[in-house]
């Protein structure tokens, strides 16, 4: 082991010494160490969960909300789709696919709370008159979720 040569008192004595011997640097001279204790861990600890548990309410609040944002746009892409279809056709489509097929729609969006462009939950249009023939299948859509959305309504009956 190595040691280092120190020159103390007034005779200037060398005092063979160790790196890091605390009885070397006298008694008034102790090393505070930088090191945190257990109290102080845990005060930080708790500060810690307290704002996690204020925000993580909040941030779900806001996915949800984000996914009505995409399941609104959604329907209204869609119904757009359904109506200028009729406009062009006179009748409805038959399903949600020929609206793909016919390019009204690049392609079925998902349904952002089931995660499936196949659970879309379809209409069909009112008959009054017979006579009126075949008026299609798809009426108006609806998302084919049961969960109930900020607004205390179904997602199915947006």
């Amino acid at each position: 082991m190595m040691s280092i040569l120190k020159a103390t008192g007034p005779h200037l004595m060398a005092q063979p010494t160790i790196p890091g011997d605390r009885s070397a640097m006298g008694p008034n001279k102790r090393r505070h160490c930088a090191a945190f204790t257990l109290i102080e861990l845990m005060i930080v600890m708790t500060i810690v969960a307290i704002l996690a548990s204020i925000a993580v309410p909040h941030y779900q609040r806001n996915v949800i909300r984000a996914r009505e944002t995409v399941l609104n746009e959604n329907l209204y892409q869609m119904r757009k789709a359904i109506d200028a279809f009729y406009a062009d056709n006179r009748k409805y489509p038959d399903s949600l696919n020929e609206l793909v097929e016919k390019r009204y729609l690049r392609g079925l969006p998902r349904d952002p709370f089931t995660g499936s462009a196949e659970t879309w939950y379809t209409i069909p249009p009112e008959v009054l008159d017979p006579a009126m023939g075949d008026l299609g299948a798809v009426f108006d859509v609806h998302s084919g979720s049961d969960l109930v959305g900020l607004n205390g309504i179904p997602y199915r009956d947006w």
